[in-house]
């Protein structure tokens, strides 16, 4: 009965099916990205679970909010027969505030209209703006939206097979890789004791898969309680820095280089990344990949324009990556981010392998190492 009513729906409104629905919120997501301007996005979905008589609540949502559809709008399933959005694209930044306002008051006015009652309980009403802006005190997790990113659930589904097998892989390299080099490990945890004072490992919170923050492992390499303003400073200076030309030389690196704050064996732990192999844990806990783009500082994220959140969002982050084996250290910011979308987009068992048998020669040769 609910597929025969959004089936009229869809042809008595002009409704927008739900896979072009969703690929016009992914395409206008990227034009929006290109030309700065802001992109709205009204989703409203009935609650099935509350709605005594779901059929008739859709049928009320979408003459509401066709009532109220923007002359440059586009309505749609978000998800067919439980969720109609309004796609509104090209907004200027300083009508964007108006037009959510007027949006939100028209929508809950014609709602409340067709419902006979104020502000249903079995009604979700959901208003995306895009780009997405945080304030420093906020989490980066704000910024994943699932509203605005629909093709990543569609791709979750089609690379089901693929992620298991690229996660069994993880499990039994790491495992026998954290075997192996036990003894190492030892050594290694001994000159970190002998070089100064503190713990041997260093924690630190890194935005992981789809914005997910969580405590990465390393050697400790840098003083107890050392400052880290140098290098936030550094990172946000380089990010913005990134599309100037000055700054795509060879010998502009990632890396905040001659840091005082680092102990004798930490420099040659970085040189030779021996203090990422406590991550291996992070691979057999399943917050990282063998393989994937480098995890990323919640400060970093913040400062990332639109585009470059992509590479936080499609991949797993890895121990080394396509970045790592090509430029490491020494290439700029947007130059990373698109070998990480590269890795991302065409990923297969068989570029893991092969970024795998090309890491230890980029770490013994140290090439763009710092």
């Amino acid at each position: 009965m609910q597929e025969m009513v959004a089936s009229t729906l869809s042809a008595s409104y002009s409704l927008v099916e739900q896979v072009c629905f969703r690929e016009t919120i992914t395409r206008e997501r990227k034009r929006s990205e290109r030309s700065g301007r802001v992109m709205v996005l009204l989703v409203i979905s009935v609650k099935a679970d509350i709605c005594k008589d779901s059929v008739a609540g859709l049928d009320a949502v979408t003459k509401a909010v066709s009532s109220i559809k923007f002359n440059m709008g586009t309505l749609g399933w978000f998800e067919y027969g439980r969720s109609i959005g309004l796609l509104i694209p090209e907004v200027s930044s300083a009508d964007s505030i108006s037009i959510c306002d007027r949006l939100t008051a028209e929508c809950s006015e014609a709602v409340s209209r067709e419902c006979d009652e104020d502000h249903p309980s079995w009604l979700s009403m959901k208003l995306c703006l895009y780009p997405i802006q945080i304030k420093e005190d906020e989490s980066v997790t704000d910024l994943m939206n699932p509203f605005l990113y629909p093709e990543l659930s569609t791709n979750r589904k089609a690379e089901v097979g693929f992620q298991a097998l690229k996660r069994g892989m993880d499990i039994v390299l790491s495992l026998c890789l954290l075997f192996l080099l036990s003894p190492l490990f030892l050594v290694l945890a001994g000159l970190v004791k002998l070089s100064s004072p503190g713990p041997v490992y260093f924690r630190q919170v890194r935005v992981g898969y789809r914005m997910t923050p969580f405590t990465m492992y390393k050697f400790r390499s840098m003083y107890v309680d050392s400052e880290h303003q140098a290098h936030h400073s550094y990172i946000s200076w380089f990010i913005a820095s990134s599309d100037q030309a000055k700054h795509e030389s060879s010998s502009t690196v990632f890396k905040l280089t001659n840091d005082d704050r680092i102990t004798r064996i930490g420099h040659l732990l970085r040189r030779t990344s021996l203090d990422e192999l406590p991550q291996l844990w992070n691979v057999l806990r399943g917050d990282m990949s063998l393989v994937g783009p480098r995890p990323a500082l919640p400060y970093e994220v913040q400062q990332y324009k639109p585009w470059h959140r992509e590479r936080v969002l499609e991949a797993k982050p890895g121990i080394t990556g396509l970045w790592q084996v090509v430029g490491r250290s020494r290439t700029t910011f947007d130059e990373m981010v698109r070998l990480d979308l590269q890795y991302a987009r065409t990923m297969s068992l068989w570029t893991d392998v092969k970024i795998l048998l090309a890491t230890p020669a980029a770490v013994l040769t140290g090439k763009g190492a710092c």
